[in-house]
């Protein structure tokens, strides 16, 4: 209960201590509760028949024998669908056009309507008393299929006489984004020292929770509401989708759980048909429907990330300084549109144009292409990281052609302090951040100046070794506003109410230390509900790198108005006024006198209209809704990897990783921490080992599962030596800025920097991710010819 804490509980459990996760207690001893480990009384489990072709029409759909199949309860195609009224899903965004061109947006049916567009497309869906007879069923299921032709490369979409998703669209363009109009970039490059130029992928992922998608949906007749419970990163968003697009009903109408969840990456949350198809079935057979993934099919039904093909030129003036930078690059939207998938290679990720550098001139051009791929969307960094990656590797680049070397050629392009807070070319302002003082502070721990002794040594050992830099900037912050309530309970509790969603970012921790930092209560005496509409009533969830900063000042405000509304409850109560009430570490108390009384004491008191102030509501509770004042903030940081490559078999393996991250204000060092490694993890995985391999013939995905699709591993990581500078956010009381997705971007320039380095080939000024054995060694063996005649 929120008893008087002393100083030295505050200095332990507050805002910027190592406080070990509260919730890893409950997860790692297996009493986690996960939606797969909820059942309902008569629940029956759901199946989705999906394409085996990546391209077909359906000729005829013949349902028949599975719907005699034992056990089967219900066998659906878009036909039943349609008959009641279930809408195609639209997407959520809209991106302007080059000159004013409209967006194609077509909607994406729940099931196939005449013609699967990729591998994995649902077809039809299957509810049975078990989920093996569910499978069973669908396999019954006759399909006639007439095979179309198949592109699946966003660039060759984008050819003449490629293969059409979508023919009354006349191309497989769903949008032509242009940032500037190129006058300002064309006088730039007119007037160059020098002008660099590259092509580079930015390669296709799969976003891989551990945990699978899976939903779980009853339908309650008396109150003829919906209840869904499923993985998501915030209830709120699915509620309104659901009500307002899929079901056209009250919000209160549906109602959203989401138990414990087993990671998000920006998969999460989406309105996604077999969301939809559970809820629907549920009301149908008037009984609890089940759905679970298993890892093969979450390949296919999940979205994917990044995937981009893009030619850059970046002009310098003759003291290295960049003019200008323009930009081409084909991103690919998969088949479908999800809710933010054309956004995010286009307006999302634009945000950040120019990253740390003051470029004066830019064009970005992105045609977003259909393919028959599994759609994308945001993934890790939604955008940004693409963006960080092609201004590392340009820089590189020019490094290499200006005879700088890499850490120089940043120097003289970073923005300085006394240019902040300085508007980048699409007009985000940066309001904080010591750029070069970041990197400065990573070369220095990396021992940047003494590589070229390990270099030696590794030649020694029969193996090339290399150095690489990578810096990034974030735009972080997500939706601008945020919820969080909090209430005193009777018994002594502290309830903290949030709109913001933990998914293994240890809110039930940050979130506590803060509150118990403004309350002064113990550390344990407050409990975060969060996941359930039945009690969060508005939030925007969790993405973006939004939560410490958004939820984090959301809950410090309304610890503060409880504390103003404990004043006035307390000076009723006493006798006195409120000028006089002092509060100090849950206790409040007449300045002066011994006269005082706990928060719990009021929190009883405060649940009897008779014993309140006029025009004072009954309980000790109180409610925030924070407005970032800000479009944006901006973590940043600048990672060095250092990679060694066996030129006989040409595996890479990332020796030594260090970087150092600007974060603003660190709430808790060890959730940090614990962010930088999993957004590394990421980035090292997309760099060296994920690809999301399609056959350009067939359309078909050969990496279809972890046989085949290359997950790090433990032993793929290095020991990472973290640092940080943190430059206070001056946008928000807390000072916090964010920390997920800096990894994600600050690795793959880094990683690829060092291999490209390793090979030590004036010829070589880039290398493809992902830098698998195979694609390295095949390089290696270019560069040995010329190395021997050297």
């Amino acid at each position: 209960m929120p008893q008087q804490t002393d100083d030295h509980d505050l200095e332990a459990f507050g805002i910027g201590q190592p406080v070990r996760r509260k919730e890893d207690q409950r997860l790692v001893t297996g009493a986690g509760r996960f939606t797969d480990d909820m059942n309902l009384d008569g629940q029956a489990y759901g199946y989705v028949l999906r394409s085996a072709h990546a391209h077909a029409r359906i000729r005829s759909l013949d349902t028949a024998a599975a719907k005699q199949a034992p056990g089967v309860l219900g066998v659906f195609t878009i036909a039943d669908l349609d008959a009641d009224g279930l809408p195609e899903l639209p997407v959520q965004v809209d991106v302007p056009g080059k000159g004013g061109e409209k967006m194609f947006k077509p909607t994406r049916p729940l099931l196939a309507r005449d013609t699967v567009r990729f591998v994995g497309n649902p077809v039809a869906y299957v509810v049975a008393e078990s989920p093996e007879q569910a499978r069973d069923a669908a396999e019954l299921i006759e399909v006639d299929y007439e095979d179309l032709p198949t592109v699946v490369d966003a660039r060759a979409a984008d050819q003449p006489g490629a293969p059409l998703l979508y023919p009354e669209r006349g191309s497989n363009l769903c949008v032509h984004w242009v940032s500037h109009d190129g006058t300002a970039v064309e006088a730039a490059f007119a007037r160059a020292h020098k002008v660099v130029a590259l092509d580079f992928v930015n390669n296709r992922v799969v976003g891989s929770p551990m945990e699978p998608r899976v939903a779980l949906a009853a339908w309650d007749e008396a109150t003829q509401t919906h209840t869904l419970y499923s993985p998501t990163q915030g209830v709120i968003r699915v509620q309104n989708a659901l009500a307002t697009i899929a079901f056209k009903v009250p919000k209160d109408k549906v109602r959203v759980v989401s138990p414990d969840v087993g990671g998000g990456f920006g998969l999460r949350g989406k309105l996604f048909p077999e969301t939809v198809l559970v809820v629907w079935a549920a009301k149908r057979l008037k009984r609890p429907v089940k759905w679970c993934a298993d890892r093969q099919e979450t390949m296919v039904c999940d979205p994917h990330g990044r995937d981009h093909i893009s030619h850059g030129e970046m002009a310098f003036d003759p003291a290295g300084r960049v003019l200008g930078v323009r930009i081409q690059t084909h991103a690919n939207v998969g088949a479908y549109l999800l809710d933010f998938g054309p956004r995010i290679s286009t307006v999302a990720g634009a945000r950040v144009a120019g990253t740390v550098y003051d470029v004066p001139a830019m064009q970005l051009s992105v045609r977003v292409m259909f393919t028959n791929t599994v759609p994308t969307d945001a993934y890790r960094g939604a955008g940004r990281p693409e963006i960080a990656y092609q201004l590392e590797r340009l820089l590189d680049v020019g490094a290499r052609a200006l005879g700088l070397e890499r850490d120089e050629i940043r120097r003289r392009n970073f923005i300085k302090p006394d240019q902040l807070p300085y508007k980048n070319q699409v007009g985000m302002v940066i309001d904080s951040g010591h750029f070069q003082e970041t990197m400065e502070q990573a070369l220095a721990k990396a021992d940047w100046t003494g590589f070229e002794g390990r270099r030696a040594e590794a030649r020694r050992r029969g193996v090339l070794r290399g150095i690489g830099l990578g810096y990034y900037i974030e735009a972080s912050g997500g939706q601008p506003n945020e919820t969080a309530t909090v209430r005193i309970t009777p018994e002594g509790r502290v309830h903290l109410i949030m709109g913001t969603f933990s998914h293994g970012q240890g809110h039930e921790t940050a979130f506590a230390q803060i509150v118990s930092q403004k309350l002064g209560v113990p550390f344990d005496s407050i409990d975060l509900l969060q996941g359930d509409t039945a009690f969060v009533t508005a939030g925007n969830g969790t993405g973006g790198s939004r939560s410490s900063q958004m939820g984090g000042v959301a809950s410090a405000r309304a610890s503060d108005q409880i504390i103003a509304k404990a004043k006035r409850l307390a000076a009723h109560a006493l006798e006195a006024a409120e000028a006089d009430i002092v509060y100090r570490n849950g206790v409040l108390e007449v300045g002066g006198t011994d006269v005082r009384i706990t928060l719990r004491d009021l929190a009883v008191l405060a649940l009897d209209p008779a014993k309140l102030p006029e025009g004072e509501k009954p309980g000790l509770v109180e409610t925030c809704l924070y407005t970032r004042p800000t479009e944006c903030n901006f973590p940043n940081g600048a990672h060095i990897a250092e990679v060694e490559i066996d030129p006989d078999t040409g595996r890479v393996s990332v020796a030594k990783y260090t970087c150092v991250d600007d974060c603003g204000v660190i709430i808790n060092p060890l959730l940090v921490a614990g962010q930088v490694h999993g957004g590394v993890c990421m980035g090292l995985g997309q760099a060296m080992l994920e690809h999301t391999a399609y056959d350009a013939g067939s359309g078909q995905l050969l990496a279809g599962s972890f046989m085949d699709y290359a997950m790090p591993r433990a032993d793929d990581m290095p020991h990472l030596d973290l640092g940080f500078n943190p430059v206070r956010n001056p946008s928000n009381e807390l000072g916090v800025k964010g920390i997920g997705e800096g990894g994600a971007c600050g690795a793959p320039p880094a990683i690829v920097s060092a291999v490209v380095d390793a090979l030590q080939d004036p010829a070589i000024a880039h290398v493809d991710m992902p830098l698998t054995p195979e694609s390295v060694w095949r390089v290696v063996q270019r560069a040995r010819p010329r190395a021997a005649a050297e």
